[in-house]
């Protein structure tokens, strides 16, 4: 059953992605500008935006850090000024392994600030300008926003005490938005990712399930849109066993868990 509207043809259409000058930001801008979207694309690096352009005739750059909400807010209005937004996806994120044993406060808010409260930036400068903006007659929707979520949040993880709560509040914020504005038009989408060959899970020292690549990654989110989907969650042959990690009770939960960090 399609939560969404379903988005399917993107010529026309205007998204703008906070988070993608590599990995799966990236490889999604790409991938919807091949579709025939406009496609601006935001981060903090300057110089990876510009060799996005000059690959993409006809997309846009606008350097960004998420943590500042004035400069967030100031974005979003120098967008407003070119026209309606068809999609906002928020795919900025900051990872590193931690522990409680081995706790680093800064990190934990560096966290924080990147992964959760910048989306809470985005929201505040984009969700005006969504909600004024008329139906379009072909998506049936005002706009939408998309979060990047991560199978992380789903539960308590080893060495995912910095990451896996903001990706759980980001889950819950995508639900809590959804039921707020999906009745005024503005569609809400929540990516789930598991594990993806980014800078970011570069860092890991295990050997990572079901591991794809940001091009896989990308695909999956627009075929995710295009069937309407709330919860974009991906490679099911990964994902579905973490769902079933959400049913478990804490103690076969914490046993199953403990046995994972052992391993």
């Amino acid at each position: 059953m399609a939560l969404n509207p379903r988005m399917r043809d993107w010529h026309g259409r205007t998204v703008w992605l906070v988070g993608a000058s590599t990995g799966i930001g990236r490889a999604t801008a790409s991938a919807l500008h091949t579709q025939g979207a406009t496609v601006v694309v935001s981060a903090r690096s300057a110089d990876a935006l510009q060799a996005f352009v000059a690959a993409h005739p006809g997309s846009f750059a606008l350097t960004l850090d998420v943590t500042e909400p004035l400069a967030v807010k100031a974005a979003a209005s120098a967008l407003a000024a070119r026209g309606a937004l068809d999609c906002v996806l928020y795919c900025a994120g900051h990872y590193h392994a931690m522990d409680a044993s081995r706790i680093d406060l800064a990190d934990l808010l560096r966290h924080n600030e990147i992964n959760y409260l910048g989306a809470l930036y985005l929201l505040d400068a984009v969700l005006p300008q969504l909600l004024a903006q008329p139906l379009n007659q072909h998506t049936g929707q005002r706009g939408h926003i998309s979060l990047m979520g991560s199978v992380a949040g789903y539960r308590g993880l080893p060495n995912s005490l910095a990451y896996g709560p903001t990706k759980a509040a980001l889950i819950n914020l995508a639900e809590t938005l959804y039921l707020d504005l999906h009745a005024q038009g503005v569609g809400v989408s929540l990516i789930n990712p598991g594990f993806v060959d980014t800078p970011l899970t570069r860092q890991n020292q295990f050997k990572m399930p079901a591991l794809i690549t940001p091009e896989q990654a990308a695909q999956e989110i627009l075929k995710g849109w295009a069937r309407g989907e709330f919860e974009i969650h991906f490679p099911k042959r990964f994902t579905r066993w973490m769902k079933v990690l959400q049913l478990l009770p804490y103690p076969a939960f914490f046993a199953f868990t403990r046995r994972l960090r052992q391993a």
